[in-house]
């Protein structure tokens, strides 16, 4: 799966910060990886050099193989806070997302099976 890291001027784009998004998104998205073609990940501060309550916002988009890209927003008062609560959120939308595939495969009952 790759991963795509994207960033305003206004929000620092170190590596570090990069790798630790990066960790987060992987760990709550990892049940998800081998049905998942690409992640991006877009950081921005809402208000640049203005403070504010929740001004960083945090938007991820998973493509599954062969489906819609699936995206979520989340804000928060810290880079790391939106990344998690994003994070968090796309899961459940994957879960529920592939779930619905999953509850329609059925394996085949033994004494049907000829």
């Amino acid at each position: 799966m790759q991963f795509q890291f994207n960033t305003d001027s206004s929000v620092m784009g170190t590596e570090n910060v990069a790798e630790r998004i990066e960790a987060t998104v992987r760990d709550k998205v990892a049940r998800f990886e081998d049905r998942l073609t690409r992640l991006e990940v877009h950081v921005r501060d809402e208000n640049g050099p203005k403070h504010g309550a929740d001004d960083k916002s945090c938007t991820i988009e998973a493509r599954p193989k062969g489906g819609k890209p699936i995206g979520v927003t989340s804000h928060a008062a810290q880079v790391d806070d939106a990344a998690r609560k994003a994070a968090s959120t796309l899961a459940q939308r994957l879960e529920r997302h592939f779930g619905k595939g999953d509850k329609n495969r059925h394996e085949p009952r033994i004494d049907k099976v000829m």
